[in-house]
């Protein structure tokens, strides 16, 4: 990423704990607003990604940066019989933990707070890697992104989610009207955090996507790179293997 951003700009912590304190602060009413704010289409986005990694036939899967859940919960349905969800927000992992409960899934998925940058996990470990909406998040994309092929097995699916910035006239347009301006209000009248949603519209813009991120992933050591733009090209799913 050419640019750092960071949700604090006044603040001293570096990216990484300011990303943990945000989440924290609007935890509570992220899932909400977040289908608000996509209109609800990232469900959709969500079960392309589900389909994906089921195709494989996982046994363990990992989604990093899971959040409250959504993505981790979703893959239920791939058949894995282990599910782990990290991520560094335990206010978001708490709201999860409930959802979880909700579904009946507790004995199948667990929820631990962690780094993607130094995952608590052997080599080689799962199957399948999912991250939605969060590498743009890490502090250092190459070091989150190496954690992740080294705990992926030899022929494991790595799959993320991410918004992405339309290249075609009118949407485009409509999308950089959206991000810099309805996004951050919708954040400011219903989010006790009122930066954090200003934060998520500017780091998208700044994360590289498409074949920027194809060739990082490369880079990196992954193979069978390959990316989909999603609904206009405001989402994009990219999948690799090793």
């Amino acid at each position: 990423m050419a640019k750092k951003i960071t949700p604090y700009k006044d603040s001293q912590l570096d990216k990484k704990k300011q990303v943990e304190q945000m989440f924290d602060t609007i935890s509570t009413n992220y899932d909400g607003l977040n289908r608000v704010i996509s209109f609800g289409i990232d469900v959709k986005w969500r079960r392309n990604v589900v389909k994906m990694v089921s195709e494989t036939n996982p046994q363990s899967v990992l989604d990093i940066a899971t959040g409250t859940g959504d993505l981790a919960i979703s893959m239920a349905k791939t058949g894995a019989k282990e599910i782990v969800g990290l991520d560094l927000s335990e206010g978001m992992l708490s709201v999860g933990r409930k959802k979880i409960e909700e579904e009946k899934l507790t004995g199948r998925i667990e929820m631990i707070q962690g780094d993607s940058e130094a995952l608590p996990f052997e080599d080689n470990r799962f199957d399948a890697i999912t991250v939605a909406f969060g590498v743009r998040n890490f502090e250092n994309l190459e070091r989150g992104l190496s954690e992740i092929l080294r705990v992926l097995k030899p022929g494991g699916i790595f799959v993320i989610l991410e918004t992405s910035v339309p290249t075609k006239f009118p949407f485009k347009q409509g999308y950089g009207i959206y991000t810099k301006y309805l996004l951050p209000l919708i954040g400011k009248m219903f989010s006790k955090d009122k930066v954090a949603y200003s934060y998520l519209s500017e780091s998208a813009a700044a994360f590289p996507y498409g074949e920027k991120l194809n060739n990082i992933l490369r880079k990196t050591g992954f193979i069978n790179v390959r990316h989909k733009p999603q609904t206009m090209g405001v989402a994009t799913i990219y999948a690799a293997s090793k």
